[in-house]
């Protein structure tokens, strides 16, 4: 167990942002299948003409990669057997699957893996659509989660470098407008959605200048194009991030504060005011209702009619190109990069866009929104529970009959949440936990059980006893331990591989059968291999003892001995959890399987008898446990 100690230790040593600062963020703003809504409701609300235009430009870009690319701009088949992409499904892949457009081009048009996201995704839709229960949407991304982790490497930890996907939090009741905006777009500021709009949107209409060229042949025309809509699809997914609740709300605090107050507001809404003074209300990922869809898509209306404009533009209305011409998209990276370019912006034009986004909550201080936490970061406890199990026998090998036992523990936990990292049906949790059990003597004696013999608790099979008692929790990937055995490697060697294992772990494991299943009752889940418990009989000053019959129960030995108890849960059901901002009380049963092992024995009555030895006692056990964390 000491070695099993040790090993947690390095675990939380050697895991990638082991400080919960650092902890990956697996927090997307609205899922991928409400990213295309937003995306398609917008290019459907275009005039006829602009409509047209923009069909125009994208019957370009499908050039060579008719294959790929849908036929519309919006595709009316688009479904869970869909072998193409539309231009609608674009900013859903873009900052979530990709990290800047160059990627998000290569991704889009030379992978195949993106074809199954896209399908994972309509499956999602589809799930959310029927799910009428809130764990029944708990379950759906779950299940969504495990498959696009399978689908996409990447997914759980492309977004944890910075806070591109939030707005930047306000400074003052009083900002305005202009010196909000002044300070998200600025150079060196923190890299923030509004900011990453205005980037890639002032560089897709770059692009569209260059497409209107002279003497362009139509190859590079079609590039320029394609390159165009890549920028303008980055654009587009973070205009979309803002108006989800939980990235509107404020990112100050350490990460697991970021992390709860994004997942809380996201649920519960958020009333919030755009710069133009009209009233909102917000929802966030996987919770979308129509009238939010129909809000964002407003923006992104806006700025798509801008993009179609710039292709009808005289020359003179337009952006001038920066540098020289080139034929790729823009390889600005937002998931390594954590402050804003250096851009010429035109304001004028950004803020018939900007003006209509929410404002943000007020930075820490007076005034500032109520802040969630989530299980996220190192921890201190205190855990007690109550055990009734099931005993095949006892310690002598004519003792076959079965039996009941009654145990209270009382422990100290120090470990590392992880909960919920990707979802809240995930369970990254791992700790160390030491106290002390009683047990109760067994129902059963040690006489024969055909005797009319009415016995006590001092001639149970097993007497009343206490111990130590060691229990160790911890995450697996394929098999239990793993993550222990290649943390000193692959921390060091690769800490990305690493660093997916452990997401995937916590998620439920490379074969997801240990994710948490919600229920209208409450949340169950398979644990086997990922907590062990440990009971040390017999290891204080007085040794434990007990009456062994032999001979067909005709001659009683008096045996002390030692023992260790192995426990092995393999199902948990929690009806209820209440968390506070530093504080978790949670209430679960677990069902356990268990062997008492007994050592060291030594006969003490009568002095002529001869050694004698015992054999294994099985369980199986129902414990009620609660556990109390207080969050470092």
């Amino acid at each position: 167990m000491l070695r099993w100690l040790l090993c947690t230790g390095l675990l939380i040593l050697f895991l990638p942002g082991r400080a919960s600062d650092g902890i990956p963020e697996a927090t997307p703003v609205w899922v991928y299948p409400e990213h295309r809504e937003i995306t398609a409701l917008a290019i459907n609300n275009l005039d006829p003409d602009q409509r047209t235009i923009l069909e125009q430009m994208w019957a370009e870009v499908r050039i060579g990669y008719e294959t790929r690319l849908s036929a519309s701009a919006v595709d009316p088949e688009h479904g869970l057997d869909s072998e193409v992409l539309d231009l609608a499904s674009w900013p859903a892949i873009a900052g979530d699957h990709s990290c800047s457009p160059v990627q998000l081009m290569d991704i889009i048009l030379l992978s195949d893996w993106i074809l199954n996201v896209d399908r994972i995704a309509t499956r999602l839709r589809n799930d959310l659509d029927e799910a009428e229960r809130e764990d029944q949407i708990i379950n759906a991304i779950r299940n969504s989660d495990i498959r696009l982790q399978r689908a996409d490497l990447d997914y759980a930890t492309r977004a944890g470098a910075n806070n591109v996907h939030f707005l930047l939090e306000r400074n003052a009741v009083d900002e305005t407008a202009e010196d909000y905006m002044k300070r998200s777009l600025q150079a060196g500021a923190p890299l923030n959605a509004l900011g990453a709009y205005a980037f890639f949107h002032t560089k897709a209409l770059e692009k569209v200048t260059q497409s209107k060229l002279p003497n362009l042949r139509q190859e590079q025309r079609s590039a320029i194009l394609r390159a165009a809509l890549a920028n303008e699809a980055f654009a587009l997914h973070f205009i979309e991030d803002v108006f989800a609740a939980g990235h509107t709300a404020g990112t100050w605090g350490v990460a697991a504060q970021r992390k709860g107050t994004h997942d809380h507001y996201n649920e519960a809404g958020l009333e919030v005011e755009t710069w133009d003074n009209e009233p909102l209300v917000l929802t966030g990922d996987a919770y979308m209702r129509p009238e939010d869809a129909m809000v964002a898509a407003k923006a992104v209306q806006i700025s798509l009619e801008q993009l179609v404009s710039a292709m009808t533009a005289g020359a003179g209305h337009l952006p001038v190109p920066s540098g020289n011409l080139e034929f790729s998209p823009e390889t600005f990276d937002v998931c390594t990069n954590s402050e804003m370019p250096k851009v010429e912006f035109d304001l004028e034009l950004l803020d018939t866009v900007l003006m209509s986004t929410p404002k943000p909550g007020l930075s820490e201080g007076l005034g500032q929104l109520n802040r969630f936490r989530t299980e996220l970061g190192p921890f201190i406890g205190v855990s007690s529970s109550l055990e009734t199990s099931s005993l095949d026998g006892g310690f002598g090998t004519d003792q076959n009959e079965a039996a009941l036992i009654g145990t209270i523990e009382a422990n100290l936990i120090f470990g590392l949440g992880l909960d919920g990292v990707m979802n809240q049906a995930g369970d990254g949790l791992t700790f160390f936990q030491v106290g002390w059990r009683q047990d109760s003597a067994t129902t059963s004696q040690f006489t024969d059980p055909e005797s009319t013999y009415q016995g006590s608790s001092i001639t149970s099979t097993i007497p009343g006893r206490s111990a130590f008692n060691l229990r160790m929790r911890m995450p697996f990937w394929l098999i239990p331990g793993d993550l222990i055995l290649v943390a000193p490697i692959l921390s060091w060697a690769s800490p990305k591989t690493f660093q997916r294992m452990a997401v995937t772990a916590g998620n439920g494991g490379v074969i997801p059968w240990q994710s948490g299943i919600s229920t209208p009752i409450g949340r169950f889940q398979f644990v086997l291999g990922r907590e062990v418990g440990v009971t040390l009989y017999g290891r204080g000053r007085i040794r434990e003892s007990l009456i062994i019959p032999t001979n067909n129960f005709s001659d009683p030995y008096l045996v002390t001995y030692r023992s260790t108890k192995w426990d092995f849960p393999f199902l948990e059901y929690q009806p209820t959890r209440i968390f506070s901002n530093t504080q978790s009380a949670i209430l679960k049963l677990q069902f356990s399987v268990g062997v008492d092992v007994p050592s060291r024995e030594q006969v003490l009555a009568p002095e002529a008898a001869t050694d004698i030895e015992l054999g294994n006692v099985w369980y199986l056990g129902i414990r009620t446990v609660f556990h109390w964390r207080r969050y470092l």
